[in-house]
Parts: structure tokens; sequence; C-alpha cells
């Protein structure tokens, strides 16, 4: 690549690995202060049942998360893995703003923004598969820009390879690579698409993608199913102008002006406006479909790269305003970072959220994605709090049983972020659930005889010959939706578990 038009480095990329480097280690440093996340845990779980499918998900997130865990349990080593996608994001964002024309101070206002911008740090922050496309999202978009300015066609093969990879992380990207497409197609640059090298580079995504999409269809596609289930009381449905709002306040009301200008920038510029129009196609996709509001999220460093171009050539020659301007950025994503790293203790954080909802007048309603009740901490926090302690009562139950009930006993936990804890911190107990991928697992040879019940549903419709409360399980922190939680032991399954299994199924 030759070098930036603006004033900067003569390379780009030792600036760029700079600032990955930066954000690889700010997140090792800011981030394991609290604990698995729910998500987390049953992705661990996931891996270690090998699959080329999940019932939620493709295959690549539950493996490298599994992988992470090998020598024993590690959050350290869990979250390097999001750290180190948030660092290439950072560093495709640098090459971006280079791409778009910038130097040096484009190239850092990029990265400064695509590390604080809220959602991309939550990305960067916990294991998920949004974290992939922190990095392989900006990189397709980056050779695509290439080849729209003449650069080797067989790159196709590349960002082939990128939308193939990204899909085993998560099937959003569809919509993303449909977006560039239309973009390409409103614009003069459609002339890349009659490429042999682009048919070539989709056939390559196909081929990546391809057994997965065979296991869905294999499973009657259950993630159909899912999201589904998901329109139908569990998502929240909003309307246009609050998605547009959402998307403003979860990239950090104080940046997110920078990727409005990049958007305005982009459209402007006519080699480069097919991606502002892939941005547009994009949102008017999730916005139809009632996509979460995170779903995009992945698009932004390109974005955040434009504006960051943009700044800079207004501001050339003036040092002394872009020096303020950066350190104003940097400020603005200093402040709302501990809603997206948990750098804070609990109750520091409950004082500063406190204290910064009360500023700026945002109420935790206007971000919300799902119908799930809110307790003092927000979700993603929360979600982190409660799962070693779940897991030792239920262990305590399970040990005190007699040797004769405990040879035949399983765990039936009713989601799989209870589940799964229970599974990773005592994995020689039989742990069973309904919720996505563990129904799909089915009963592992339990029979029903001896169930430990969490959150406890076997006393209902005379299951079980008998049933009693044997603890109530509640943890400082929790999610509000995991406190009090009935634990019950049920004995004597009326009917045969295999045959009750199939009623248990609950995708969503």
């Amino acid at each position: 690549m030759s070098t930036s038009r603006g004033s900067g480095p003569a390379s780009p990329a030792r600036f760029a690995l700079t600032a990955a480097a930066v954000t690889f280690f700010a997140h090792l440093a800011g981030n394991p202060h609290y604990g698995f996340f729910r998500d987390e845990l049953y992705f661990i779980i996931c891996g270690r049942h090998p699959s080329l499918g999940y019932v939620d998900q493709p295959p690549l997130v539950p493996l490298l998360a599994a992988a992470s865990q090998v020598f024993g349990h590690s959050l350290v080593l869990l979250r390097a893995l999001p750290a180190f996608f948030a660092a290439a994001g950072v560093y495709v964002a640098c090459l971006l703003a280079a791409e778009f024309g910038g130097g040096a101070f484009a190239q850092g206002v990029a990265a400064v923004c695509t590390f604080f911008a809220l959602v991309l740090m939550n990305f960067g922050m916990k294991v998920s598969p949004d974290m992939v496309g922190l990095w392989l999202w900006p990189l397709a978009a980056l050779y695509i820009a290439r080849i729209t300015r003449g650069a080797d066609p067989r790159l196709w093969l590349a960002v082939g390879l990128i939308v193939g990879i990204a899909l085993e992380s998560k099937y959003s990207v569809v919509f993303f690579a449909l977006a560039l497409a239309v973009g390409l197609v409103l614009t003069p640059q459609r002339r890349i698409l009659w490429s042999g090298w682009c048919a070539a580079g989709l056939l390559v995504a196909v081929v990546i993608a391809l057994p997965n999409v065979w296991w869905q269809w294999h499973e009657g596609f259950p993630m159909l199913q899912l999201l589904e289930n998901g329109l139908h009381g569990k998502n929240l449905v909003v309307s246009p102008p609050l998605y547009i709002l959402q998307e403003v306040i979860i990239t950090n009301p104080f940046l997110a002006w920078v990727w409005i200008v990049g958007l305005v920038s982009l459209l402007v510029t006519p080699d480069l406006r097919f991606a502002g129009y892939a941005y547009l196609a994009l949102i008017g996709m999730m916005i139809v479909l009632h996509g979460k509001h995170y779903y995009p999220a992945d698009v932004y460093p390109i974005l955040f790269a434009a504006g960051a171009a943009r700044l800079e050539r207004w501001t050339r020659g003036r040092p002394a305003v872009q020096a303020a301007l950066a350190g104003a950025l940097v400020v603005a994503g200093l402040a709302l970072m501990p809603f997206s790293m948990p750098v804070f203790d609990e109750n520091d954080f409950l004082a500063y959220q406190s204290a910064v909802r009360q500023a700026l007048h945002i109420k935790p309603a206007l971000t919300a994605t799902e119908h799930r009740a809110m307790g003092a901490l927000p979700q993603d926090w929360a979600d982190m709090h409660g799962w070693p302690q779940l897991a030792d009562v239920v262990g305590r139950i399970y040990d005190g049983l007699p040797a004769s009930q405990r040879s035949v006993a399983a765990v039936y936990a009713a989601n799989y972020g209870e589940a799964s804890a229970i599974a990773f911190f005592r994995p020689d107990i039989t742990v069973l659930s309904g919720h996505n991928q563990y129904w799909l697992w089915g009963t592992h040879g339990a029979t029903g005889a001896m169930i430990i019940d969490v959150n406890g549903r076997c006393g209902q419709g005379h299951l079980f010959r008998t049933s009693r409360l044997v603890a109530t399980f509640s943890a400082p922190f929790a999610a509000a939706d995991e406190e009090d939680i009935p634990i019950m032991l049920c004995e004597g399954i009326r009917k045969p578990l295999d045959e009750v299994w199939p009623s248990l199924k609950d995708y969503i």
C-alpha cells in the first residue's frame, strides 16, 4: 500500500501495530475483574462437544472458547480472545483511515474511536460471536476499497475467505455482504463484481460456510426457529427512529458524531460512495427485520476511519486544534468506558452509573434488546455474577445424596446459563436442559429417577412421585431473573425421561 496522503508516518502499518498493541494490553489490564459471563460458559461447554454447528450459533467461537480452557479455568486466557480481535479491529481501522487518505492524526482518531465506542469495546471485552467481526468486517471493506481503486482482483479470494470465516462465527455477516453488494451495484464501482475473481471469492465463502449450512439443514434449521421464537415475546421491537438513536448511544454519544461525519464523507466521495450506501442498506435491513441494535455494529470501524480522515483534512495545518480534538475524544471515551469494561468494583460502578445517568438523562430502557427484568447492574455485568456460587450450592446438594441416589442423579436447569455454570464448575455432574443446544444433546442416559431441578418446575404436573424444595439461591449483584432461584429435589419420574424430552424443547 502506498503511503498515506495526509501528514503522517511513512508506514501506516507500523502506526496500526502500535495502536493494536495498546488496545490488546488495555483490554487485558482492564477486563477480568468480575467473572465468567453467562454466554461464555455456554460457549465453552458447546466447544467441548465439537460439532459443525450448534442450535444458536456457528462453531468457531465455541471451539475457540473451549480451547482457551484446556489448561484449566482461566478468565484471563478466555478474555485474551476478544482482546485479540479488538486489537485486530483497531489495526484495520488505522489502515482504512490511511486508505481513505488520512495520516497520523486520522489513524489516531480512528483507533481512539474504534477502541472507545461502547459496543465495540463490549465486543472486545467478552467472548461472543460478534468479536470476530471486529476484525473481519472492516478487513473485507478494506480489500474491496482497494479492488475498486485498481488493486489485483485476486484480492477477491481474500474477501471470500474473510466472509467465509466470519460466517463460521455469526450469520449476520450475510447482511453485511449483501449491503456491500448493494452499495457496489448502485455505483460505477459495480464493474468489479463482474470479475471472475469475484465469483471465485464467492465460491470460497460458500465452501467454508457449507458444513455449517449442512448441519443447520440436517437439524431442521434450528437457528431460524430460534429467531422466530425470539420475535414473539423475547426480543424488543423498536421503531426506526429509536433504532437510529440506539446506534448513536451504543457507539458513545460523544464519539458518534465522528462516524456520522464518516458516513457523509463516504456518500460525497465518488469512489467510496459504495461504502456509504452499504451502511444505509445494512441499517435498513436491520430495521425491517427487527434486528438488535448491536447486530450491525462491526461496521463502525469503517465509518470511524472515514470520519477521521475527513477531520484531518478539515484541521490540516492546525496542530493545536488536532491535539484538542484528540484529547476531547479520549476524555469522552474514558468517561463512559466503565459501561463497557469492568474497571470498577461493583459498588463504585453503581455510584458512577447513577451519576452518569443523572447527568446525561439516559435511561437503561433506551438500549434494552430483550424483555428481561433489570437489576442494579447492567445486564452484561449482572450476568458475570453468581455462577460459581450456584454451582457450589447445587454441588453440595448432589454430594449430600446417598450413593445409591447420586449414581442416578442428574441436574436439570431452566436455561443454558444455569446449566453451563454447573457443567463448567462441576464437570462430574450430569447436567440437562431443554434450552437451545442442551435440548439437542438429549438426556445423556439419565432416567429421571433423581433430578435436582434448578429454577424448579419438576414439582408441576405430577410428573414425579415426590418433589420438595431444598434450596433457594441468590447471589450479590446477579441478574434479576437469577435471584431467588428455587432448587427442587424430584424423585421417581412417572414416565421415561426419553418420552418426556421432546416436550422440553426451548429454542429461544
